[in-house]
């Protein structure tokens, strides 16, 4: 394993804590060699990552202990082809590498066009997220990595695929009989999504001026997850399978326009370190999709993204058609029936709500949950999960290039002519105006902080 960007801040956060799962699972016994510009060398690469487990999640001492005799260290400048010349000599007669570029994406064709000159290029490339900035950009990435591996060979992550949760919407949709009758426009009223974030920026200005809230999590994790929700049975169990049918839905959206979208700015976002003074960059989005399907056919999917808002929360809230004669009139007040998805932060939840007479003679109606599936927060990370799949090939959870353009597809046309901007108070749920994207039912559903 070849790791690009070894001494940066996604290594320390997430890569390296997810290989020290790996080896401490037996997954993970191969040679691991860290290329980065500077001065470094392997003993001072293995102290920053002894104490990057320290700082995010602790060490264990027999799995850390093996994953340094494991470390090697590359030193150079990526764009010196003596660089990938050493890195050749440090591979040695590996069959199948897999290189994982964790570098600015504007990084990304420099790397694979320096493995290409060299005769490294013959494993796995592993790319992060955002994958280009556009449609346009998106297909010229493409272009250049497919000069040097093929699309078989390319592995697009995006660790909110890799999250126990998301997983679970798949399994729990096909897995259950019961779901099935009413998973279609005659039962389902609106599907909303929230990812909410209680937090700001956290001094990543110059990163997020070039993002923003609908490049930085709607293209990639929100899109996906929607994928997920709405697609069609898969005709078998492979990787293949899923991805096709992942793809058709997200080719069968809608592109949003001006009308279906509203973008919002946290007041202060413009003093943030790294911010232009007249920033016109969004912190928050609330937009309004149509999928153009048999199955989907009139149901508003709606998401709503944001920072500083009340709480830090991922959720997914399927809301199902009311009755069509309300036969107790006092209980019209109480939440419909739907299903309610928690992703996260910490644990995560299914439920389903539903309507239940309370105590006493008259036949007034309370809404109540009833939790199908609780999971404490003890699951594999997603980082631990893509890069063991990664290392054995299974392509499952990674995004291939028609479901990376058909997701920029939809959102291309109001990134650089999006609606105006909205000012909204930190821990606020954003601009008043986000609440005439919903059109079903009562309105935004908003995350509690707990389940």
């Amino acid at each position: 394993m070849v790791l690009f960007g070894a001494t940066g801040d996604l290594m320390q956060r997430k890569i390296y804590p997810a290989l020290q799962a790996l080896v401490r699972r037996g997954e993970l016994d191969v040679p691991v060699i860290g290329v980065a510009r500077g001065r470094w060398s392997v003993e001072r690469l293995r102290a920053l990552i002894r104490d990057s487990l320290a700082r995010h999640g602790g060490i264990d001492r027999n799995a850390f202990a093996a994953l340094a005799r494991h470390v090697r260290y590359v030193e150079g400048d990526y764009r010196d082809p003596a660089t990938f010349d050493r890195l050749c000599t440090a591979l040695g007669g590996a069959q199948r590498p897999v290189c994982y570029l964790a570098i600015p994406p504007g990084m990304f064709a420099t790397v694979v066009r320096g493995l290409g000159g060299t005769p490294c290029a013959r494993g796995r490339l592993v790319v992060e997220k955002p994958f280009g900035r556009s449609l346009v950009s998106a297909r010229e990435l493409s272009r250049v990595i497919h000069e040097v591996f093929d699309e078989d060979s390319v592995f697009r992550i995006d660790h909110f695929l890799g999250k126990e949760a998301v997983q679970n919407l798949m399994y729990f949709r096909f897995a259950n009989t019961f779901l099935e009758p009413l998973w279609n426009r005659t039962f389902v009223a609106g599907v909303q999504i929230t990812m909410a974030e209680k937090f700001g920026i956290e001094g990543r200005g110059p990163l997020y001026e070039d993002l923003g809230a609908i490049r930085d999590v709607v293209q990639n994790h929100m899109l996906q997850v929607i994928a997920n929700l709405a697609m069609e049975p898969p005709a078998g169990a492979g990787h293949l399978e899923f991805r096709d049918e992942r793809v058709k839905v997200l080719r069968a959206i809608r592109p949003l326009t001006r009308r279906t979208l509203v973008r919002g700015q946290y007041e202060g976002y413009r003093r943030e370190p790294g911010v232009a003074a007249n920033s016109q960059v969004e912190t928050f989005a609330a937009m309004r999709l149509a999928i153009e399907s048999w199955r989907w056919e009139g149901v508003p999917f709606q998401i709503r993204v944001g920072k500083r808002l009340p709480v830090t929360a991922t959720e997914v809230r399927v809301a199902l058609r009311r009755p069509p004669r309300a036969i107790f009139e006092r209980s019209v007040a109480t939440p419909g029936n739907y299903f309610r998805f928690r992703l996260g932060p910490g644990n995560m939840a299914i439920a389903l709500g539903a309507r239940a007479k309370e105590p006493g003679p008259a036949m007034v109606g309370t809404g109540i949950e009833l939790f199908v599936h609780d999971e404490k927060n003890t699951e594999m990370q997603p980082y631990e999960r893509l890069l063991g799949d990664a290392l054995n090939g299974d392509a499952t959870l990674f995004t291939r290039q028609d479901a990376v353009e058909a997701a920029w597809r939809i959102v291309d046309p109001v990134l650089d002519h999006g609606p105006p901007l909205h000012r909204y108070r930190g821990g606020t749920w954003g601009p008043p105006a986000a609440d005439a994207i919903v059109t079903d039912g009562d309105g935004w559903y908003n995350p509690r902080p707990s389940l």
